[in-house]
C-alpha cells in the first residue's frame, strides 16, 4: 500500500495518484461507491459481474426462493417495495 495526498477541485473532483491508479489498473471510467465516516471517505471500486459469475448469481438466487416457496408474484412485490423505499 502507497501513501499519496491529493486535493479537491472547486467542482469537487479529486484526482488519484498515478501511482495508484497504475497499481489498481484503473482506467478512464471506473467507477466507484463513496462511503464516508466522521472525517474518513472512502472510495470503494466496483465493476459489473461477468456473465458467467451473473448467471452463478442468478441461479442461487432463484434456489433460494424456490427454497423459501415464494411465488414469482411474490418475488415482484418485494422488488417493488424495496425500490419505491430509496
Amino acid at each position: 500500500m502507497a501513501v499519496s495526498t491529493t486535493k479537491m477541485s472547486s467542482r469537487g473532483q479529486v484526482v488519484i495518484p498515478e501511482e495508484v491508479r497504475k497499481r489498481l489498473n484503473l482506467k478512464e471510467g471506473a467507477k466507484f461507491v463513496v462511503l464516508d465516516y466522521k472525517d474518513t471517505v472512502m472510495l470503494k471500486m466496483i465493476s459489473e459481474p461477468s456473465p458467467e459469475e451473473f448467471q452463478r448469481t442468478l441461479e442461487s438466487f432463484r434456489a433460494e426462493v424456490k427454497k423459501a416457496g415464494m411465488k414469482k408474484s411474490e418475488v415482484s412485490a418485494a422488488v417493488r417495495r424495496v425500490r419505491r423505499n430509496r
